[in-house]
């Protein structure tokens, strides 16, 4: 199932009327905003880490830079999976997934950070939920000033 059909489903539209360039641009637009939810919830969940009491530029940068170490111990911390359990998941060298886990590798691959995406989805339903809802009120009010 693409990322699209859920949010197709949440809002009664066929995800079939999409083209497959529209699928496309409607997933990245879906993958970007997921991001920025991330970040703000980890912000919110990290905020007396050192490296979030910074200035608001400086913190963001740090939060990106450590966003995927930060998702990868959010999965081991569900206790489902181990850094070798993600590996597997992900198709992923064990290695890789290490270095990310250990802040080594700051800027994996996309499809590395899609995959780790798909699989804290999969351990952290609820965190989902919750952020598709911010994304359906976005988008409703998106909707919603366009219509006037």
């Amino acid at each position: 199932m693409s990322a699209v059909e859920p949010f197709c489903q949440l809002f009664g539209v066929n995800p079939k009327r999409f083209s497959r360039e529209e699928s496309i641009f409607i997933e990245i637009d879906l993958f970007v905003r997921i991001y920025e939810r991330l970040k703000e919830y980890f912000s919110e969940t990290y905020k007396n880490h050192n490296f979030i009491n910074l200035n608001k530029e400086v913190k963001n940068m740090e939060l990106e830079k450590n966003l995927i170490k930060i998702i990868i111990n959010d999965i081991t911390s569900t206790e489902n999976y181990t850094l070798q359990g993600i590996a597997n998941y992900a198709n992923i060298h064990l290695d890789i997934v290490s270095d990310l886990a250990a802040g080594l590798n700051t800027k994996p691959l996309a499809i590395y950070f899609r995959r780790i995406i798909e699989l804290h989805r999969l351990v952290r339903p609820e965190l989902y939920g919750m952020l598709a809802q911010k994304i359906i009120s976005e988008y409703e009010s998106f909707c919603n000033i366009h219509k006037k």
